[in-house]
């Protein structure tokens, strides 16, 4: 009981002087939700691309889940960061004192947390595929200033772009194992929700700091914990999940849907398998494949212009019935 209780007030940190939104308190944005849970249960996919206009929630979306799931806020990639900054070098003020020490760079702080990228689409495309690279081999290999370091690096790589604000070329976009096209709401129903959501959290959290107890607070912070525990056991399910019987649906989708390359229908039966795994079932089905094509197959379609929203249409989910 004790060490539920510390976990749960980890989720929210109590004495941070920053307030993050509870994941339980986020209205709508499902596909959003999805894409990260994916790319929590199965590190290997790639990460997510979350691609939207200012104002539609994906930070906040990506600081509640860090949150939720590691305790604590994401590594945040700066988008001035230089190489050393991002792998690794010489620490410059020990080396001033004659003291070559090295120092470790974002993507070891990374280790075991949340990496986010916001505004990818402005980081040097260098950098962008480093960050890649690592995350799809889980291995870190330097060699700069004389020295050679490897680590084993495991994080969940979340990047966010406005698509107002130009693109990712076809080859980065390939990089990412899932993409989501974010957009506001527009129900009334679903924006006042999210109003509600967010002022009352606010004056909550504001008595919560003063020393008040919140039961509004405790309600989100017991949700939260009770999403977290249900993403870790399908984390620790992922390799039970059967995904044999949908391989070769998962190639005819990929062929039907004229995705470029190879790595779309290795990324859709991951994912898939991840998607199973959280629904506490051991086999992938059809389905579950219907399901995560989208995210797995929209911004690797032959013709897709990396200044444009990778836009998955009514048309291509209705040709889904073919299989």
């Amino acid at each position: 009981m004790g060490s539920n209780t510390s976990s749960v007030k980890n989720l929210v940190k109590q004495d941070s002087p920053i307030p993050v939104l509870p994941y339980s308190l986020i209205v709508g944005q499902e596909t959003l939700k999805l894409a990260l849970e994916l790319a929590y249960i199965a590190p290997r996919l790639g990460g997510a691309l979350l691609s939207g206009q200012r104002g539609t929630g994906k930070s906040t979306a990506v600081r509640a889940f860090a949150r939720m799931v590691y305790g604590d806020l994401p590594v945040t990639l700066p988008i001035n960061a230089t190489e050393d900054r991002v792998v690794g070098g010489l620490d410059v003020d020990k080396l001033m004192q004659s003291d070559a020490q090295w120092k470790d760079g974002l993507l070891v702080e990374a280790k075991d947390k949340l990496l986010y990228v916001d505004e990818i689409n402005l980081l040097d495309d260098h950098i962008v595929n480093i960050i890649l690279d690592v995350t799809s081999t889980g291995k870190l290999e330097v060699q700069r200033d004389g020295q050679s370091v490897r680590d084993d690096v495991s994080f969940t790589l979340v990047g966010t772009m406005n698509p107002e604000e130009g693109g990712l070329r076809p080859q980065l976009l390939d990089r990412f194992g899932l993409m989501v096209n974010v957009n506001t709401a527009t129900t009334k129903e679903e924006r006042l929700q999210i109003l509600q959501n967010v002022l009352t959290f606010e004056d909550e959290w504001a008595k919560q700091q003063a020393g008040e107890s919140s039961r509004f607070l405790a309600q989100a912070q017991q949700a939260d914990e009770q999403r977290r525990k249900a993403l870790t056991q399908a984390r620790e399910r992922f390799y039970e999940v059967d995904v044999a019987p949908a391989l070769k649906t998962c190639v005819a989708l990929a062929e039907a849907f004229e995705v470029e390359g190879n790595r779309g229908e290795r990324v859709l039966a991951m994912a898939a398998r991840a998607y199973a795994a959280l629904a506490k079932r051991l086999e992938v089905t059809i389905d579950d494949l219907k399901i995560i094509a989208p995210l797995a197959f929209q911004h690797r379609r032959m013709g897709v212009d990396q200044n444009q929203e990778a836009m998955w249409t009514e048309r291509m989910s209705l040709s889904y019935n073919g299989f």
